[in-house]
């Protein structure tokens, strides 16, 4: 159950439909998302510090808050520049995100919706500062491909744990999950 995070990228990329075009746009706007990325770190953690749960994590050390948002900083202005155009580089620090989001405890019932209000809060700001829709949709894309890596790592860390501790093969693992979603009351397929 390894993940290839390039390989990962370049499927969602794929499946997302997110293109050289859309890498282009956001290259050419990378200055303005540089600008604004404070801004967005603050509307995502005022979003998540609201929650008493999500709270209790961002402030459990001393300065953690403060290391997070310039790490979000720092991840929004690279969905614009992409690193190394969205290549290895791109796909392993994005993989690396995602299971410091696993190992903090930062569930994505909590970073999905956060991630809603910054695409909402970019959305708003791309409409005060006039800029072309089109980039909306790119960085939506992005947005979307990073919030995959995040979500994918809990599934790997988690499949990765479990097979560990119990000595399943892969087949096993995945035969139990499909049994036990299929005896969820209400499941239709």
């Amino acid at each position: 159950m390894a993940l290839d995070p390039q390989t990962f990228l370049q499927t969602l990329e794929e499946r997302i439909g997110f293109t050289n075009k859309d890498k282009h746009l956001l290259n050419l706007y990378a200055d303005w998302g540089k600008q604004i990325a404070p801004e967005m770190s603050d509307h995502f953690y005022s979003y998540l510090n609201r929650d008493s749960e999500m709270s209790a994590i961002l402030n459990a050390k001393e300065g953690r808050l403060h290391r997070l948002k310039d790490t979000f900083i720092q991840w929004f202005y690279e969905m614009f520049t992409g690193i190394d155009n969205w290549g290895v580089s791109y796909a392993e620090r994005r993989w690396r995100i995602g299971l410091v989001h696993v190992q903090i405890g930062i569930a994505p019932q909590h970073v999905v919706p956060a991630m809603a209000t910054v695409i909402y809060h970019v959305g708003k700001k791309l409409r005060t500062d006039g800029k072309d829709l089109e980039l909306y949709d790119a960085l939506s894309q992005i947005c979307m491909i990073d919030l995959a890596f995040i979500e994918q790592a809990y599934v790997e860390v988690s499949s990765a744990a479990v097979l560990k501790e119990t000595g399943w093969t892969e087949g096993l693992f995945r035969r139990l999950i499909a049994t036990g979603a299929n005896s969820i009351q209400g499941v239709n397929r």
